[in-house]
């Protein structure tokens, strides 16, 4: 949901029920594969080896939704950028896809800036102090340099935060400065994860969300949410907005959906409390600074799912990683989730029109030997391997799980 507009009213499909075939033919999501900075490899449609990917237009016009995968991200081979957008408005859209395009672009060149200073003030290479000494060794015996990989002479986390923190406020900035671009009343949402190996960077603007399926005690799948839905409501949120003479209320139509409002004037009700664009509301509460976190992965770990609100609006947290788990080809799994919320819009909502809808899922373990082999140099799993191999990783981190950077 984004600002505020007129429902649709009647609309009903003929057959509540489609059946998801996840033999469905592959053929109509051709690759859409680019090359960006550093050598990277830009998807924004079509799946990987470790990654699914998957949109699908709503019943509310064009489909303002975009998405992303960066494989060798920041010239790093072992490191990978996801980010789903979702915009709203006029212009969404064009938000959404400015954001897109822009967004991983600024980090990278934020990330190698951070490095350059980071070697110049001997600031690189702190391998995890609460590692055992064993742990820096690889299968066969052989020591692991953390030295070795000049290209990822890796950051401490408050580097991290401080690249996330500039390039989403240059990314807002360039935005605001695009002449071809309304984003006075339109903007998008952003969530995005940063992995090399087993560590994890998650920043979120909006109310897009990433969780993770996890192993539990007795073998069940959990689902972990990484982000927290950016919403007017939140107490913190709701401080900050009305502080600046925003004011946030529900319709007496929506009275569970709670919006950021002009201080004089009854618009543009935009229902998340963070976000690219929407300048009207920028003096008014709304921001554009993400909330960062870092978690480091385990071998339970199997799989992340980032997606768009019109997903979570209509499937919980469980019933995602359910529905992405029992899909029998990894290629198929983000259109089979999609497929699944248009269903549960039809049913739960039948007079409302549909959402957008797209979803990326990163799976962490390496898939059946039966698929196709990997790209030369592609190495995402999260096995016991990995999880030595990544001891370049050098996050000032002891704290196994997620933590909050403030």
């Amino acid at each position: 949901m984004g600002v505020c507009c007129s429902k649709d009213g009647m609309y009903r499909e003929s057959s509540m029920e489609e059946d998801v075939d996840e033999r469905e033919d592959e053929a109509d999501e051709e690759d859409d594969i680019r090359h960006g900075d550093g050598g990277a490899r830009i998807r924004l449609q079509g799946p990987s080896r470790f990654t699914s990917m998957y949109t699908q237009q709503g019943r509310k016009g064009i489909n303002q939704d975009s998405m992303t995968v960066w494989e060798g991200f920041s010239g790093d081979k072992e490191m990978l950028f996801c980010g789903v957008f979702d915009g709203h408005g006029p212009s969404g859209h064009k938000v959404a896809r400015h954001v897109r395009d822009t967004l991983p672009l600024n980090l990278s060149a934020a990330l190698k800036f951070s490095r350059i200073n980071c070697r110049k003030y001997n600031d690189v290479d702190l391998v995890d102090e609460d590692d055992d000494h064993n742990d820096n060794h690889n299968n066969s015996g052989d020591t692991i340099d953390c030295l070795s990989n000049a290209n990822s002479r890796n950051l401490s986390l408050p580097s991290w935060e401080a690249s996330l923190l500039e390039c989403f406020k240059e990314t807002d900035e360039v935005l605001c400065r695009d002449s071809s671009i309304d984003s006075f009343c339109s903007g998008s949402t952003a969530v995005a994860v940063v992995k090399q190996g087993c560590h994890l960077i998650i920043a979120n603007l909006g109310d897009s969300r990433a969780i993770l399926s996890t192993r539990g005690d007795n073998n069940e799948l959990l689902p972990i949410q990484l982000t927290a839905d950016m919403k007017p409501d939140i107490l913190s949120e709701a401080e900050r907005i009305r502080n600046c003479r925003g004011r946030v209320f529900a319709m007496n139509e929506e009275p569970d959906v709670y919006r950021i409002w002009m201080p004089d004037e009854d618009c543009p009700g935009l229902a998340m409390s963070r976000a690219f664009g929407d300048f009207c509301l920028k003096d008014h509460g709304l921001i554009s600074t993400p909330e960062i976190s870092y978690r480091k992965l385990t071998d339970n770990d199997e799989f992340i799912v980032l997606a768009t609100d019109g997903v979570w609006d209509v499937l919980t947290n469980i019933e995602v990683i359910r529905i992405v788990a029992s899909a029998k080809r990894r290629s198929m799994a983000a259109k089979m989730l999609v497929k699944r919320a248009v269903q549960a819009w039809r049913r739960k909502y039948p007079c409302s029109s549909v959402d957008d809808c797209t979803v990326i899922c990163l799976f962490l373990t390496n898939p059946p030997t039966t698929l196709t082999r990997p790209a030369p140099g592609a190495t995402m799993a999260c096995d016991a391997s990995c999880s030595r191999l990544d001891r370049s990783m050098s996050f000032r981190c002891k704290r196994q799980g997620s933590k909050k950077v403030k």
